[in-house]
């Protein structure tokens, strides 16, 4: 068995925590087993089934918080346990921090995989600058190259490098992610929203998510329609703000804020449709998850990509468009979007290679390194 180190888990279960959990719920544990350098000393998602799963995990302080103590505690962990791990896999969504590669290289892990989860800068303008310096020199310290989509490869990667990288599926579990009707009438009772029309947005409460431009089209849409409902469920940096924002426009008794939810199967079965007006996206799970589900979903252009638009109840608009033309797509979707067939979907999935049971194969090869 070879053991394998991997970065990406924090304390929010988000896109990146879900493509990492996906595979290493369905890997065969006998022959790969995953250790997790988280950069809190509180618990990250999942942390009880990482553990329950045979992985451990080591927690060290953020960059951002106490760097020399930071420093001091990832050096001595790579110091004293690289020699443990064959394979370190880091999960980020920029290049603004590759100490955990740096370090890998030093101590002498041999294989060490980058793997880029998004298209464009999520932060700041400094952490975009340290994205383009360290984006010159990430051969030096990477020796394999994965992204989820090849637009995540092409902004993360130089293009010598985007040549060869991987693109590796957001796979993800159908099965526990299709429609469930006790669980939809479950949360529309704890709600009071039986006979609702329910919009749902799950997600990290951050501006590459856009669920301000969401709370925008609800007040469009409370004018036209007071049956309608938006669950936002996640958490993040925006929540003061969209509480702010649900106050203002006096959506309190329209927009429920979910939280940190596990049972996200029985909130999307609870959704009548899905918004998803994300500004940027690598390869949303989010949507990827909704589709599973069989939810209608209104998405913004050039955000899903095709080949991961598994259903026909999908329809795309631009974020040029005002909120009122959104609101009026979800007037016409209600109307006529049904929730796609089970059967349909499963075949969707797999024929489009998104399935994890027919993907976990090929994610453990490349692991092994029985896979160029």
């Amino acid at each position: 068995m070879i053991k394998v180190l991997v970065f990406g888990m924090t304390e929010t279960p988000g896109g990146v925590e879900s493509v990492i959990m996906n595979y290493y719920r369905h890997i065969d544990r006998t022959r790969i087993q995953f250790d997790f350098l988280c950069n809190s000393y509180e618990k990250v998602a999942y942390e009880a089934e990482l553990l329950a799963l045979g992985g451990h995990t080591f927690h060290f302080p953020a960059r951002s918080k106490n760097y020399p103590r930071y420093r001091l505690e990832l050096k001595c962990f790579f110091r004293e346990h690289a020699a443990e791990y064959a394979v370190i896999w880091v999960n980020i969504c920029s290049l603004a921090n590759i100490d955990y590669l740096k370090l890998a290289a030093q101590y002498g892990i041999p294989k060490r995989i980058i793997h880029s989860h998004s298209s464009a800068n999520m932060d700041g303008r400094l952490r975009g600058l340290l994205h383009q310096h360290n984006k010159k020199q990430i051969g030096r310290f990477a020796t394999d190259f994965w992204a989820c989509s090849a637009e995540a490869a092409g902004w993360f990667y130089p293009s010598e490098i985007c040549s060869q990288a991987v693109i590796l599926h957001n796979a993800i579990d159908v099965q526990c992610m299709a429609y469930d009707e006790n669980g939809r009438e479950n949360i529309r009772r704890q709600l009071g929203w039986q006979n609702q029309f329910v919009i749902g947005n799950v997600g990290r409460l951050h501006f590459e998510k856009n669920q301000r431009f969401a709370l925008e089209v609800m007040a469009a849409l409370v004018r036209k329609d007071r049956s309608v409902r938006l669950v936002l469920v996640g958490q993040g940096e925006d929540e003061s703000e969209l509480r702010e924002q649900i106050f203002r426009k006096g959506l309190q008794e329209y927009v429920y804020m979910a939280g940190v939810q596990s049972n996200i199967r029985d909130w999307l079965s609870s959704f009548d449709l899905f918004l998803f007006p994300s500004v940027f996206e690598g390869l949303p799970v989010a949507a990827m998850e909704a589709q599973a589900n069989g939810v209608p979903v209104l998405a913004s252009e050039d955000v899903i990509p095709d080949e991961v638009r598994m259903n026909k109840n999908i329809k795309m608009l631009s974020l040029q468009q005002p909120p009122e033309i959104w609101a009026e797509a979800v007037c016409e979707m209600k109307e006529w979007f049904v929730r796609e067939n089970p059967e349909d979907i499963w075949e969707h999935f797999i024929q489009s290679g998104y399935e994890i049971e027919h993907v976990k194969d090929e994610f453990e090869q490349r692991i092994l390194g029985e896979k160029a």
